[in-house]
């Protein structure tokens, strides 16, 4: 029984080394297999890659839009606009605007009670660090009764929003529609009454930012300077396009001359 298993491993020996390409095949199959392990490895790792990414980005979305917009605008009085309480009159208020960004930026007043209130200027563009002192109206009706209600506040809104724009742009009330996703409310203002019967530091500041913003209301209606003609000399004033037709009407003089 011996040499019969001997002689059979000897046959299988014999068999396996003329046949060579099993093992080549094996050999294939198992590299096969194991770069394509591999390649299903780095897919994976790829497409955890891209999946961490877009989750962050959504993270970083999500983060930015919880943070508070960032100003374009400083706001003097910053929360509130105080109006001498005078029932049956147009009172006025003022708010001084800062353009504290690097870029230019439109600014647009809005209010909750546009029958009874407005603003000048309505809206407008500030160049960086340029300000404006705005006046705001608004009609205070009278009490019922006459009686002087206690609360001297009023339901009444405004809202001042921002728009970075480039420099050259003329303003246009439609800006903020057409770039409604820019726009940033800066502040929602409170309308507060003051007392005019009681001197407060509230009210002295109110009257130097009207006294301030009637001033620069006058200087914005006073034409623009006009240089006039310009001067040629001592007192000479000439007019171009005169000077113009002068010189063309002594050259056709010369021409003249000459062909004869």
């Amino acid at each position: 029984m011996a040499i019969v298993d001997r002689h059979q491993r000897s046959s299988e020996r014999k068999m396996f080394s003329l046949c060579p390409f099993w093992q080549t095949s094996t050999t294939m199959n198992n590299s096969s297999s194991s770069s394509s392990t591999k390649n299903l490895n780095h897919n994976g790792s790829r497409h955890s890659e891209t999946v961490a990414a877009k989750r962050s980005k959504t993270v970083s979305s999500i983060a930015r839009s919880l943070l508070p917009p960032r100003r374009r605008l400083r706001l003097d009085p910053s929360n509130k606009l105080y109006f001498p309480y005078e029932p049956g009159t147009q009172a006025r208020s003022a708010i001084r605007l800062k353009n504290t960004s690097k870029s230019h930026v439109a600014f647009k007043f809005q209010t909750t009670a546009p029958k009874s209130c407005f603003m000048r200027p309505p809206g407008g563009i500030l160049a960086p660090g340029e300000s404006i002192i705005a006046t705001v109206f608004k009609f205070v009706e009278r009490p019922e009764n006459n009686e002087v209600p206690v609360d001297l506040k009023s339901k009444v809104k405004f809202k001042i929003m921002s728009l970075k724009v480039t420099a050259g742009v003329d303003y246009l009330p439609e800006l903020f529609d057409e770039q409604r996703d820019q726009v940033t409310i800066e502040r929602i203002l409170r309308v507060v009454f003051l007392d005019m019967g009681r001197p407060s530091p509230a009210l002295a500041k109110l009257k130097r930012q009207l006294a301030e913003a009637e001033a620069a209301f006058e200087a914005r209606k006073k034409p623009a300077p006009d240089t006039g003609p310009r001067v040629v000399g001592e007192g000479l004033v000439i007019d171009e396009w005169k000077e113009r037709r002068e010189k063309y009407l002594a050259r056709q003089q010369v021409e003249a001359v000459d062909s004869t």
